[in-house]
């Protein structure tokens, strides 16, 4: 479980380390992080005590980084309904942990990227006041957003979200299975020939 807990990390990581560069001008790189994947991959490999823990305490705690260094507030409503649709995310993965494979995390990885950005936008639609409370409404949330909050459309968010959350799964299934088979034979007892 180790390379489990080592992708966890080195995602959390990728995520300061991404935000501080869309900081200086990268825009290209906005959202490009696995949430969706940390959660829904954490759900399938890691162990029973760590499947909410360690995902969503990592980016629990790449947000503090990150907002102390935005200088924007810790908690708000939309980090409460982020982190919840991470922890469905990460309860659908508990259902794919006996059947990890690509066939079967590829599209659940589409799923959890499409279910986080419809949910966090429409959440943000409905609580932020500069969205008008109409379809018109919900359109502007969902394909260009706020101007205010980025110069990055919704729509690219989400892109790059899905891609970041794709090519993660990739690593994560790939990694995972390459462990289990160095796992194995290393498990198989070997058979000395007597002469």
């Amino acid at each position: 479980m180790i390379p489990a807990f080592l992708l966890v990390f080195l995602a959390v990581a990728y995520r300061v380390l991404a935000g501080l560069f869309i900081h200086s001008g990268t825009t290209w790189l906005s959202n490009f992080v696995p949430f969706a994947a940390v959660a829904l991959c954490g759900g399938v490999y890691l162990p029973q005590r760590a499947k909410f823990v360690v995902p969503l305490g990592g980016l629990f705690l790449s947000d503090v980084a990150l907002n102390y260094y935005y200088g924007a507030p810790l908690f708000s409503p939309l980090m409460v309904c982020r982190y919840f649709v991470l922890f469905l995310i990460g309860w659908a993965g508990l259902r794919w942990q006996n059947r990890a494979s690509f066939r079967t995390l590829v599209p659940a990885s589409i799923a959890a990227s499409t279910m986080f950005y419809v949910v966090t936008n429409i959440f943000a639609w409905l609580s932020d006041p500069g969205y008008t409370r109409n379809f018109s409404g919900l359109v502007q949330a969902l394909t260009v957003g706020l101007p205010q909050y980025s110069s990055t459309p919704a729509w690219m968010f989400f892109r790059n979200s899905l891609v970041s959350d794709l090519i993660f799964t990739c690593v994560f299934v790939l990694t995972m299975n390459y462990a289990r088979r160095v796992e194995g034979v290393r498990a198989r007892p070997v058979l000395v020939r007597s002469v």
